[in-house]
């Protein structure tokens, strides 16, 4: 068969079954990204067809997926948003690094992998699941809750950290040394601080120079001006996604919102494509001996989730089943913890396989301690003789923590904020 023949075959049946398996997740309330997985999975080296002709093609589509899914993130918050968050935020973001980056750098230290494997696993096991997140509480019907905004609020100081975590990884596994790291530490703090200014200071004056009322043309000034700045940070060793996020905080107003309009379904396919090739350069064989450690590693982190959340909450003043649901609602990890592990892969190939088993059980267990986190939390404290959690009552998972918050900028805009699972038809996220 002619190259670019079996490429267009391979192609339109990775995208059809991708599209396939997206239906059946939404059709089940599940995430699409351990399926995702699973056919990457079953397609790549070891699995049951080998996808040959298209694997340079997906791997270019995953960079892009990651591009993507960085640019969208950085739409949905404004310099002033995130400059707030910091000065309020930094205590739960400390907590939350401390505690669930902490487990993940052990186990690599542990397994032998050194400070390289250490760094990026801990990256894996700290960051939680956006996408996830924002279907799961849109689901039970949790937007309205006093919890909400801080759940919202350790999401954005994750988010933020990556802007210089991701320079710091990608120097360290470039083998640039410790000056090199610190070179690249810098620049990220500086581009960070430059555009947060620009935009905090003019804003405007960017939104307006690349808005335009051509749908058309605002893709491709968009688009095309992100890839080029993830390039030039990828070349300074800063990271594309780190670039791209940047792009995302620059813009604002009209022109953010009708960027995410016109991106949101290129993220959606690339981001799939992301995961899909993830799973293409896993072989499925490493699987099994992995999966006691991530099994192991999955249940720490999923009690010091569930401590940042309950820590945080409790900072904001919630009330104690406020307080369970954050908790159990920050458990999963998906997106940025496979991003972290495909940067690592080349470097360090024994993180492929931990961080792809890793990420399947907590996607999975994410959306069921979300849910019953709080109720069995209130079962154990009523025969324990507390009070604080409400005595055994049953509570209504959707029902508000006293009167609903008030709903801030990110959260109105929860559900699109890297969320790749399309949401039941009619629901509505205001």
């Amino acid at each position: 068969m002619h190259d670019t023949t079996a490429l267009l075959v391979e192609l339109g049946a990775v995208i059809l079954g991708l599209g396939l398996v997206g239906r059946f997740a939404g059709r089940i309330g599940l995430s699409p990204i351990p399926l995702y997985l699973l056919a990457g999975l079953a397609f790549g080296h070891g699995g049951l067809i080998p996808l040959d002709a298209s694997e340079e093609f997906t791997m270019v589509g995953a960079e892009i997926g990651v591009i993507l899914l960085l640019l969208l993130l950085g739409l949905e918050y404004s310099a002033s948003e995130l400059v707030t968050s910091l000065k309020t935020q930094y205590p739960s973001g400390a907590v939350d690094f401390v505690l669930n980056a902490t487990p993940g750098a052990v186990a690599a230290l542990i397994l032998g992998w050194g400070p390289v494997g250490a760094v990026a696993l801990a990256g894996v096991t700290w960051i939680s699941s956006s996408g996830v997140i924002a279907k799961v509480m849109t689901d039970l019907g949790r937007l309205g809750n006093r919890e909400t905004p801080v759940v919202l609020g350790v999401l954005v100081m994750e988010d933020l950290a990556m802007a210089i975590y991701l320079p710091l990884l990608t120097a360290m596994l470039a083998g640039v040394g410790l000056a090199g790291g610190s070179l690249a530490l810098v620049i990220a703090l500086g581009a960070v601080g430059l555009v947060l200014y620009l935009a905090l200071r003019h804003g405007r004056l960017i939104s307006r120079a690349v808005s335009s009322d051509n749908p058309e043309m605002l893709l491709l000034v968009v688009l095309g001006l992100t890839v080029l700045v993830a390039g030039v940070a990828q070349q300074l060793q800063v990271s594309a996604a780190v670039g791209a996020f940047l792009v995302g905080i620059a813009l604002s107003g009209e022109v953010a919102e009708g960027a995410r309009k016109l991106l949101t379904p290129l993220r959606d396919l690339f981001a799939a494509v992301f995961f899909v090739f993830f799973g293409l350069s896993t072989n499925p064989a490493d699987i099994p001996p992995v999966l006691l450690p991530a099994a192991l590693l999955a249940i720490v982190t999923t009690f010091t989730k569930i401590g940042t959340g309950y820590y945080a909450a409790r900072r904001a003043g919630v009330g104690s089943r406020g307080r369970w649901r954050a908790g159990g609602t920050l458990v999963a990890r998906g997106e940025f913890s496979i991003v972290i592990a495909g940067l690592a892969v080349a470097t360090e190939p024994r993180i492929g396989p931990i961080a792809t088993a890793y990420v399947l059980i907590l996607v999975i267990v994410g959306p069921l301690t979300a849910r019953w986190t709080q109720p069995v939390a209130a079962k154990i404290e009523a025969r324990r003789g507390g009070g604080g959690g409400g005595g055994g009552k049953t509570v209504s998972v959707s029902g508000a923590e006293a009167e609903p918050a008030a709903k801030s900028a990110p959260e109105r805009r929860l559900g699109s904020h890297d969320d790749l699972t399309p949401e039941p038809a009619g629901e509505k996220h205001e």
